[in-house]
Parts: C-alpha cells; structure tokens; sequence
C-alpha cells in the first residue's frame, strides 16, 4: 500500500468523522453557496442551452454526451488542482477533510429521513407526504402512511450508497478528482437522468454514466447493511444477504436493488414494488418478502440499522488505515 492511499484512509476516516460532527453546516452554506449547488447551476445552464425540444431525440442525445463529457471531466480536473494545491501540508488536509465532510451526506440524509418519521407522529399523512417529497422522486400525493414510511426506507437505503457509500469509494480510488467526479455524475442524474419525454434523450448519458460510478458502491453498500444487522436490535443478516442476492435484480435500477433488498431482509419489509413518477406508473416487483406495512418505528429501526452501516464503514477504512501504517510500501 502506497503512502498516498494510507493518507487517503486517513483522510477519508476523518472527513466521515466531521460530516457526522457537522452536517450540512447551514450556517456557511447559508451565505455561500453549497459546491452540489455550483454543479446544478452548471447543469441547469446546459439544460437550457442544449436540451430544446425544436431538436430530434438523436440530436438531444448527442447533447447530452457532450453535458456530461465537460462536467464531470471538468470537476474531476478542479478535484485535481485543489489536490495538488493542498500538497502535504496540515492546511491542506484540513481542507482536504472538510471537502470531504461537504460532498459525503451521513449526516443530513439521516436528519432527512428522520424528519419523515417525525412528520408522520407529528402531523398524521399530510405532514409526512410533504417531508417525504424532499427526498424522492415518486409522486407522495399517491401514498399512505404505509407508501410514506417504505418510500422513506427505500430512499435512505439508496442514497446509503449514492451519498454516503460510492463518494468514499471514489475518494480511495481516485482522490479528490474521483470525490468530485462522483459528486458531478450523481447531481447530473438527479437532475436530468429521468425516462421522461424531456429527459429521455438528453439526460441517456447522464443516468448511464450514474449506472456505471455506482456499479460496486451498491453492492458493498447492501453488504455494509447486511453487516450492520449483526449488531442491530432484531436484525436479520442472513435474511438480508439471502433478499439481496435474490431480489437485487428485480429492480429498475440496476443498483438501487442492493441496497434496497438488504434493507428489507433485515427489517422484514417488503419493499419497490408498484409506485408512481411523475412520468406514470411503474409495476415493478416487491423486493422482500416480509410486510409492506411499514410504520414510523420502522423508519426507527431502518435509522438505526443505517447507522451501524455508517459506523461500520467508518471502522472499516480507520481499520485499513491502522493496517497500512504496519505494512511496508513495496519498492
């Protein structure tokens, strides 16, 4: 193991550290902007330009390639400068760790998710359907307190690997060009990767590319969850190995599935199945055989089991760490 990745365990252990210390930080990012909302902006900009429906769906497919090529290269090659300038100095790998507590979402996914549960005690469906709505995709007008509590499960299960998992896993690999290209491709599909007539074309790229940066994070994600289950209150491990590895693949997407089916084997759930977008009704299968009743204690529990995950991530890259400082570096 070379220095520079022992230095990047390091890092990586002590920006997951900060991002659960910290947050979201609202108090800077109040005044200035959020670099997810500097990637947006850019986004929205080629959007405007590039995506006009006078133009056939070839020609807005070739456009989106051509938003994906110099957005996400563009914040890989900003991640680099910013490396380099940071060098080896303590200044550095303070700013170092505080971009990676910005770009990696434990924290505030969790306060997210949290919210639904509290909203739905709190305020009945009506409350829980607009704390929802901030986190998904689906159309809440259309759920019940059930719908409310799965889609807030599903949601925290995916974005485990989406925010929380494949950030870190391009940090190791690649440094800060891989966190900041990352943090592009994943903006770039929540905002434009969408089956829908206007994004259908347009947006091909983006949620293609999104499919491939998260290939391996959805799958080490699902085993961190099963993982996690081992030590959560009524967590089933086994269960959410077997559901995994047998439901993954039911699917839409082909990563979300993993995360999704340890989830439910652990919990008991059954979750997916059919639910509506914007762009109409998707009849996609259940991932899980427990009860698709889900309740707020639910949400509880999937909390807590996420949780562990992220503790157990966290103790898997400071163990790695400890590992290399008692290995030579291979000449």
């Amino acid at each position: 193991m070379t220095p520079a990745t022992a230095a990047n365990l390091l890092l990586l252990t002590a920006g997951l550290a900060a991002d659960a210390c910290l947050g979201d930080m609202p108090a800077v990012f109040c005044r200035v902007p959020h670099p997810v909302v500097l990637a947006g902006r850019a986004i929205a900009f080629f959007d405007r330009r590039l995506n006009r429906e006078v133009r056939s769906e070839a020609a807005r497919r070739v456009r989106g390639i051509f938003t994906v090529v110099p957005l996400v290269g563009g914040a890989g090659v900003l991640g680099l400068a910013i490396e380099r300038a940071c060098g080896r100095s303590l200044a550095g790998a303070a700013v170092q760790i505080l971009l990676i507590a910005v770009l990696i979402a434990q924290r505030s996914l969790y306060e997210h998710v949290a919210a639904v549960a509290g909203a739905l005690d709190g305020g009945g469906l009506t409350a829980g359907r607009d704390a929802v709505r901030h986190i998904v995709g689906r159309d809440p007008t259309s759920l019940d307190a059930s719908g409310v509590a799965r889609a807030a499960i599903e949601s925290l299960a995916e974005n485990f690997s989406d925010g929380v998992v494949a950030p870190a896993f391009w940090y190791l690999l690649l440094g800060l060009p891989g966190l900041f290209a990352y943090k592009m491709a994943n903006t770039l599909d929540s905002m434009i990767g969408h089956p829908t007539p206007h994004y259908r074309s347009f947006g091909w790229a983006a949620a293609r590319f999104d499919d491939f940066a998260n290939l391996v994070p959805a799958r080490i994600s699902g085993l961190l969850i099963a993982g996690a289950a081992l030590f959560a209150e009524r967590g089933r491990s086994g269960r959410a190995l077997t559901i995994m590895l047998r439901d993954a693949r039911k699917h839409r997407s082909p990563n979300a599935g993993w995360p999704e089916g340890a989830m439910a084997g652990a919990l008991d759930l059954a979750l997916a199945g059919p639910r509506r977008y914007p762009e109409g009704m998707v009849a996609d299968p259940w991932v899980g055989d427990g009860t698709a009743q889900a309740t707020t204690s639910d949400i509880v529990r999937a909390l807590s089991l996420y949780k562990l995950a992220c503790v157990l991530q966290g103790g898997l890259v400071l163990g790695a760490w400890l590992v290399a400082g008692h290995v030579s570096p291979v000449a």
